[in-house]
């Protein structure tokens, strides 16, 4: 069991006052940030999607026609337990010389963005390799084939992604369950049991909630996959271009979504063809829609 100690505290009681904590381990999520959230009264529902319309036509005078019908399909979205705890001596959360309260908001604060961080990996990689087999499905698992580009990438396990996203109750939105409780439980103090089975009391917080996440339709979002270091292989205006290409005039994505590697390589590709010679800014568009990189998104994709 993973439990704050001495050694936590005797590093967090050494820091500069005005500095702070050092967070080396903080990273972006604009998945989380941007993609809204849909709180539900239970931990489940069911959308109907119409995945084909009717056939039409015209018809000659004293001609019949044919009846047709819309196809639906019923997909059911659920929402999974995300727990995240901590747990801490009350002798040793005491001798913080700030005192035990700051020192359980320092790790209350450090739960929310290691929370954070794995909801931006499950929000791609789904029970995959980069997500978490106990979490939401991803958008890995969800994206339609037609909607998917591949650049081409053949190096083993070096495969990255650009993903376009569109946002909405129809489209891509996170769902929170149980009415959308996401808060920080109160601190309490619980018995716990050390390595030999002797008992001590310990502060104790969690966060108990429940997260899923909807791909309302074919539509709400695209892939290039398969994109690496190789020659010609990287993030390219040319590839967006043929990721935007797959989505219907009028529902293209609200923005895209790279790794920093990606986000490099797209703004090299722009310097190598760039007039005047000059770098090229590091890019925040691609033919109007908004680039964001994250660190959820892996280089270490598998080539598929």
């Amino acid at each position: 069991m993973a439990v704050t100690t001495l050694l936590d505290i005797a590093k967090a009681n050494g820091h500069d006052a005005i500095a702070g904590i050092i967070e080396e381990v903080q990273r972006a999520h604009p998945e989380v940030q941007m993609v809204p959230m849909r709180p539900i009264k239970g931990i489940n529902y069911k959308t109907l999607v119409r995945t084909t319309l009717p056939t039409v036509a015209f018809r000659s005078a004293n001609e019949g026609a044919a009846a047709t019908k819309s196809t639906f399909e019923e997909r059911l979205i659920e929402a999974f337990i995300l727990n995240p705890r901590w747990e801490c001596d009350v002798a040793v959360a005491d001798a913080y010389e700030d005192g035990a309260a700051a020192w359980i908001a320092l790790e209350a604060a450090a739960q929310l963005e290691a929370s954070m961080i794995l909801l931006g990996s499950t929000f791609y990689y789904g029970r995959g390799t980069g997500g978490d087999a106990k979490g939401n499905p991803g958008l890995v698992d969800s994206v339609h084939s037609t909607m998917v580009y591949d650049a081409t990438g053949t190096t083993a396990n070096t495969g990255s992604s650009c993903w376009g996203v569109r946002v909405g109750v129809q489209q891509t939105i996170w769902v929170a369950g149980n009415n959308g409780n996401l808060q920080m439980e109160d601190v309490a103090k619980i018995p716990v049991t050390d390595g030999s089975g002797n008992k001590y009391t310990a502060y104790m917080q969690e966060i108990l909630c429940r997260i899923g996440l909807q791909v309302g339709s074919k539509y709400a979002c695209g892939r290039i996959k398969n994109l690496t270091a190789d020659s010609g292989k990287g993030l390219t205006d040319a590839k967006i271009s043929e990721l935007l290409a797959l989505f219907p005039v009028g529902q293209k994505p609200e923005f895209l979504l790279c790794s920093r590697r990606s986000l490099k390589q797209l703004q090299q590709s722009r310097t190598a063809t760039n007039v005047t010679g000059a770098p090229a800014p590091i890019p925040t568009e691609s033919f109007g829609i908004p680039i964001h990189p994250t660190d959820s998104i892996l280089d270490t994709e598998a080539i598929a």
